[in-house]
């Protein structure tokens, strides 16, 4: 029987990637300056949740914008799929916190569905809503284009006992991204930004090119030649297949 194995080979790839970072940091200018420079010539669409901030920056980038008003993951699903139907090269998220926190968000869709619950049971809510998260995400890791998204960041503290004085304490241990835990694990190029507007890598799949504790002063034009080629350096991607109608051509052998 033939193998339904095959030797791996790395092939051209779309980005996949996440600028997290608290307010005032410079992450939608950086997903801007990025974006817009990633692929030669190419078209770049934003999805805005920030009330029009990204249009500040209209006279600096060229890029078109989707407004969205509600947050529901699934609002994010058909503003990606629009922009996939619409040919657009690159999207931007600005941000991806709100549809976690955002008005129709996951969270809110999960009060709201506890309290129409005589028993208030949130667990209940949750099993109706994560579904529609994890299709966000499916769309984000699965999308036609080019993916950039901001994610917010507030201050993370930790409740843990003083061994000395045996009283529990209050200890800041940094900042945390507004979204559903572990998110950010689901792109292929995370960093952080902070209020000098300065980028450290802190996951990245791009071997060889960009390494966790990299960092980039004002990332922009040369970040995004240095990603665009990367990506382009492998092999032309594989028309897909079937893997079932792969195993039952084979079995019929």
């Amino acid at each position: 029987m033939a193998s339904l194995f095959r030797k791996a080979t790395r092939e051209q790839a779309k980005l996949r990637a996440a600028f997290i970072g608290p307010a005032g940091a410079g992450k939608t200018y950086t997903a801007l300056a990025v974006g817009t420079n990633l692929v030669p010539g190419g078209r770049v669409a934003v999805i805005d949740t920030e009330c029009g901030s990204a249009e500040l920056y209209a006279g600096t980038f060229d890029f078109d914008t989707l407004s969205l008003t509600k947050h529901s993951p699934l609002d994010y699903v058909d503003a990606i799929e629009a922009a996939e139907a619409e040919g657009y090269d690159v999207v931007i998220v600005d941000s991806l916190s709100h549809a976690w926190i955002g008005k129709d968000g996951a969270l809110e869709q999960v009060d709201k569905a506890a309290d129409r619950d005589p028993r208030g049971n949130s667990f209940t809510a949750w099993r109706n809503v994560t579904p529609k998260h994890t299709k966000l995400v499916d769309k984000m890791i699965s999308c036609k284009t080019h993916l950039i998204v901001t994610i917010r960041a507030k201050t993370e503290f930790v409740q843990e006992k003083n061994e000395k004085t045996g009283k529990t304490e209050i200890r800041k241990i940094g900042l945390a991204p507004i979204q559903r835990d572990g998110l950010e694990y689901e792109f292929g190029l995370v960093g952080d930004i902070d209020l000098s507007n300065q980028l450290k890598i802190s996951k990245t799949r791009l071997d060889g090119v960009i390494a966790p504790g990299d960092i980039f002063e004002k990332p922009g034009k040369a970040l995004a030649q240095k990603i665009y080629g990367w990506l382009m350096s492998g092999a032309a991607p594989k028309p897909a297949s079937n893997p079932i109608e792969q195993f039952v051509a084979v079995a019929e052998q």
